[in-house]
């Protein structure tokens, strides 16, 4: 029934009746009074059917209008990241064997490098690396590395501080930076080389006889383009033995006596270096060099036979300054590193007195970078000869060391987490304990893997 038939019954059935009914007779008062109530209901019922009607248009439209489009509630925000969630651990393991050559000498050793050398040889864990590293904030990175397989007289396996520090940027880009706490001193390309990249197994003495441990307290400034910044993590990443990212410019102060010790003169070690990486074709060519100065102060005791040192210096404090350049051209597939420095520093005469002498030496480093050789990431045989003619400072009474060394090895990088390099040292040089000089052989095995 439509609204309107239903409006129609509902008046007739007020007003007494019904469609096709006799008129009920009525007093003229009781008609008065009904007729006035069916007008005032009539107007009341069209009140309500205009209602009505305005209704139903309403919802004709709502019903052809286009659904309404679905409403996306609004995304979480972001929890909040805490700083120790920005922070990563990686690191790496040296295990070596070292074994008498065809010329076998017990009193060959090696104090700045593999303690192991020298003696009946035998097993060592050379390094032992965990590394804390992250950006705790967008212009703040930390990197903590402490080495658990240090060696300290005849003791292995001590745990020591290798790097603390923290780099603060100074632009959105990360382009310039201050470094500060105790990290490596800028001197040098093999120095600033990890030795989880290195290809000969220890440092050549005649840079790392610079800075002790090649790390020291201070404070330098970084600088580097963002593309050069890459290109030196390309470096890395490829396994062109590269050093890291040291940048293009470096300057700044040290305490200067070595990690780990404390500072025994008021005079720090300034020291500047630059270095740029060029494109050959699809190979790179890194050329730099720098120096350092400032003053070291020496320990003194007596000699092997008992014989008292004397100090041609106050205080035994001398000056200590070189300067150093390299060049590296990176194995694709043939490579080469070469570095030399000269200067003057500490050293034992002949008349038993330390006093401020001239040094000189560097090295030479030949590789060849063969990739995917029996399914393997790459092979590297590689030689390095070496010398070195000056004084070793860090050692009590300052010797005098000499060091001709040639070194021939092959790097098998099985997978990225495994190395194998065996490497056989023909050396000359002096024994850190007698001054006497000693040659030999060495034949050397180290596995590492990294994780």
């Amino acid at each position: 029934m439509s609204s309107l038939a239903t409006a129609v019954v509902l008046v007739s059935f007020v007003s007494g009746s019904a469609p096709g009914a006799e008129p009920i007779p009525a007093p003229d008062a009781a008609v008065a009074r009904e007729a006035d109530g069916d007008a005032d209901l009539r107007a009341r019922l069209d009140r309500a059917m205009e209602l009505l009607e305005r209704h139903e248009a309403e919802l004709e439209k709502l019903k052809q209008a286009p659904p309404a489009a679905a409403v996306t509630p609004p995304k979480p925000a972001p929890a909040h990241e805490a700083w120790y969630d920005k922070l990563r651990l990686r690191g790496y393991t040296q295990v070596r064997y070292n074994a008498p050559g065809i010329v076998y000498n017990d009193k060959l050793t090696n104090e700045q490098g593999d303690r192991s050398m020298g003696g009946n040889g035998g097993f060592l864990i050379r390094r032992a690396r965990l590394i804390l590293f992250g950006d705790v904030h967008p212009r703040v990175s930390v990197y903590l590395q402490p080495d658990f397989a240090s060696t300290i007289s005849d003791q292995l396996g001590v745990a020591i501080l290798r790097d603390w520090y923290a780099d603060l940027f100074l632009d959105e880009k990360k382009e310039f930076r201050i470094r500060v706490g105790q990290s490596k001193v800028p001197f040098g390309f093999e120095n600033m080389q990890s030795s989880q990249n290195r290809l000969p197994l220890d440092r050549n003495d005649a840079l790392n006889s610079a800075a002790r441990d090649e790390r020291d307290l201070g404070a330098y400034f970084y600088w580097a383009p963002a593309h050069i910044r890459a290109r030196f993590k390309q470096f890395v990443d490829d396994g062109l033995k590269g050093s890291g990212d040291y940048g293009v410019v470096a300057f700044g102060a040290y305490n200067g006596q070595g990690a780990n010790r404390v500072e025994l003169n008021k005079f720090p070690h300034l020291i500047g270096r630059v270095t740029w990486p060029f494109a050959l074709g699809d190979q790179f060519l890194e050329v730099g060099g720098g120096g350092y100065f400032g003053q070291f102060t020496v320990t003194t005791g007596s000699l092997p036979d008992g014989t008292r040192v004397t100090s041609a210096r106050p205080a035994n404090t001398f000056t200590d300054a070189r300067a150093h350049l390299h060049a590296v051209l990176y194995p694709k597939p043939f490579g080469f590193a070469l570095e030399y420095n000269a200067g003057v520093g500490p050293q034992l005469g002949t008349d038993n007195q330390v006093s401020t002498k001239p040094l000189h030496g560097g090295y030479l480093t030949l590789m060849l970078k063969l990739d995917g050789v029996l399914g393997s990431v790459a092979m590297i045989p590689f030689a390095r000869g070496a010398l070195y003619d000056g004084g070793k400072k860090f050692f009590t009474n300052a010797p005098h060391y000499q060091v001709r060394e040639l070194e021939l090895g092959l790097e098998w990088q099985v997978v990225k987490a495994l190395e194998v390099v065996l490497a056989y040292n023909i050396s000359e040089r002096t024994n850190d304990r007698t001054y006497q000089l000693e040659s030999g052989h060495w034949t050397r095995l180290q596995v590492q893997f990294n994780y």
